[in-house]
């Protein structure tokens, strides 16, 4: 039993894709390894992704994990790690759909033109999940589990006239909109779904990673610095990535569920189920979102 109050349960004969190699992913593939899974951890750097394998594995010794390079705001890197992914006729139980970037300062684009936070924390895992798709239904009990922020009940909207923040780019704006979306499509992926897969959301609550420590801040000392006087109301990595696990391992949880922090406005404690802002539940603006993603990434999700 952890600090949090839940216990992943043995995660035994089961396999993982967690992406992003740093502080949530890192956790999270640390607790399912430590579980039993075997964990394939994805990201864009290679030397990050292997320092974070040889952590895992002298916690865990004996554990099975392994590394494999997947940038999310690249739809040709996306297609080649599914490509990667699928050779062989391996289960695929649980995808863990984590990585991201927070609040770049000035608006930037992916190489293929999206921008970046729409880019990597959405479309990205959009076009990852329904390249797996195939072999995610055919594993009994497959979950889909996909990260979004209490950022996106801050007032943002999905702003289908302008996506790609063309017309004007405010970080924390673009940022929450990325995270609507993951939670927008993980209740409509669902609502599709029914029976075949389960798929929930979660957020970390304030917890204290690389993703706040590297974002808005005029620079990383003054972050560093931001995060310290923040303790009080805030929560470790470690910690963060407990409603990620109850997400993904609990019994108790339900697909189209999103869970996150317990504790007073969210911002810490054991995971519990999160309150979905009124901008997730629009089922218009789902399916739309659905059909959009489809035609921007050029891959169909279907079910």
């Amino acid at each position: 039993m952890s600090a949090s109050g839940f216990a992943v349960p043995s995660q035994a004969g089961r396999r993982a894709i967690v992406t992003g190699t740093g502080g949530l992913g890192y956790e999270t593939a640390l607790a399912l390894a430590g579980a039993g899974a075997a964990v394939i951890l994805a990201g864009r750097n290679p030397d990050k992704g292997a320092a974070s394998v040889e952590a895992i594995q002298r916690a865990h010794p004996g554990a099975s994990i392994r590394f494999e390079r997947l940038d999310l705001a690249s739809l040709a890197s996306v297609a080649a790690f599914a490509e990667r992914m699928l050779t062989t006729d391996a289960p695929l139980h649980l995808l863990v759909n984590n990585a991201g970037v927070m609040a770049p300062p000035r608006r930037r684009v992916s190489e293929d033109g999206f921008e970046l936070q729409f880019a990597t924390n959405y479309l990205g895992h959009f076009a990852l999940t329904a390249r797996l798709l195939p072999r995610l239904l055919a594993t009994p009990g497959a979950r889909v589990i996909s990260l979004s922020s209490l950022a996106a009940g801050m007032g943002s909207e999905i702003d289908f006239g302008d996506l790609q923040a063309e017309r004007g780019y405010r970080p924390t704006r673009s940022y929450g909109q990325s995270k609507l979306a993951m939670l927008t499509y993980a209740r409509e992926l669902a609502r599709r779904a029914g029976g075949n897969l389960i798929s929930t959301a979660a957020h970390p609550g304030f917890a204290r990673t690389d993703l706040i420590a590297n974002g808005p801040a005029p620079s990383p000392v003054l972050g560093a610095i931001a995060l310290q006087l923040a303790r009080p109301i805030s929560q470790s990595a470690s910690d963060g990535a407990w409603p990620t696990l109850f997400a993904a391992t609990s019994p108790q949880a339900r697909s189209g569920g999103y869970y996150g922090p317990g504790g007073p406005f969210e911002l810490k404690g054991p995971p519990s189920l999160a309150r979905v802002p009124p901008a997730a539940r629009d089922e218009a603006v789902a399916a739309r979102l659905w059909s959009v993603s489809e035609n921007l990434t050029g891959v169909a999700a279907s079910l």
